[in-house]
């Protein structure tokens, strides 16, 4: 995954001065399952086993966790073609004409024909309780990996923990729900999404990554960016502890703040 460099006029007070600045790379990847068309994504080169692999699983169309598959790759005009073999019954649901249009990088929502929402649940009786202090550590070792954001500016960041905060994965693509299923399908290809408690992404949480994460059954999903109203509703009815803002060491818990260890202290309300 590496940013290529395009020219440019930098003006700054009405002088411009040429430039040569990196920029993330950006490509279609046509999925296939068993030659038969799932959808095209806008995706960033590299990772593109993960992608498909945490994609079919996130879009509930084979749920096996246990490696699965023959792929193989084409070269397109612009970009991939990836075609997943599977076995018909382990398929899950119909997927013809479930994505016939492009994905774009922004929008996991794209190219799909009907709202869609899981209807998993996280146990709240049994899931692990994160300190607050861990949180922060977490968001900096992401940051520490974000080699491709720090040369272009432009793409996101996805990275999975343990409830003691050991990094398990981190991925970055131009699109955040490609990052987040890169390290889904990572950790399945790891045999090691049982491990994961916790997933943090670099940009705001909308209803689909947190639905990506319910399916994943992991009980927190944090982000330096904020949530949407729907992705709070879907969380706390789900289970899931859901934590925005989360910078240095400040963020906010809009659903099971309980579940943030024993050593926060209650003050007054600040509004």
């Amino acid at each position: 995954m590496i940013p290529q460099r395009y020219n440019g006029k930098l003006v700054r007070n009405g002088i411009a001065t040429e430039v040569a600045d990196c920029l993330a790379t950006e490509i279609p990847l046509s999925i296939a399952v068993n030659y038969e068309p799932f959808t095209v994504t806008m995706c960033t080169p590299g990772k593109e086993i993960e992608l498909a692999r945490g994609l079919l699983f996130t879009e509930g169309i084979y749920r096996d966790v246990n490696k699965y598959f023959g792929i193989s790759f084409a070269r397109q005009d612009e970009g991939l073609l990836v075609n997943v073999e599977l076995p018909k019954d382990k398929i899950l649901k119909q997927f013809s004409g479930s994505r016939n249009v492009a994905s774009v990088s922004s929008c996991g929502m794209c190219g799909k024909t009907e709202f869609e929402c899981t209807t998993t649940a996280i146990d709240v009786t049994t899931k692990p309780v994160l300190e607050w202090f861990v949180i922060e550590q977490m968001f900096t070792a992401m940051r520490q990996h974000q080699q491709a954001f720090d040369e272009s500016g432009g793409t996101h960041a996805a990275a999975a923990f343990t409830s003691n905060g050991e990094l398990l994965d981190v991925q970055e693509d131009i699109g955040r729900h490609n990052a987040v299923d890169k390290v889904i399908g990572s950790l399945l290809l790891q045999n090691a999404l049982h491990k994961a408690a916790c997933l943090t992404v670099s940009g705001r949480i909308s209803y689909e990554i947190v639905n990506k994460v319910l399916v994943a059954g992991i009980p927190f999903l944090a982000s330096v960016s904020a949530p949407s109203t729907m992705a709070v509703d879907i969380a706390q009815r789900s289970g899931l502890t859901l934590l925005a803002f989360c910078r240095g060491d400040k963020f906010t818990a809009y659903t099971y703040p309980e579940s943030i260890g024993s050593k926060v202290q209650e003050t007054e309300t600040v509004s």
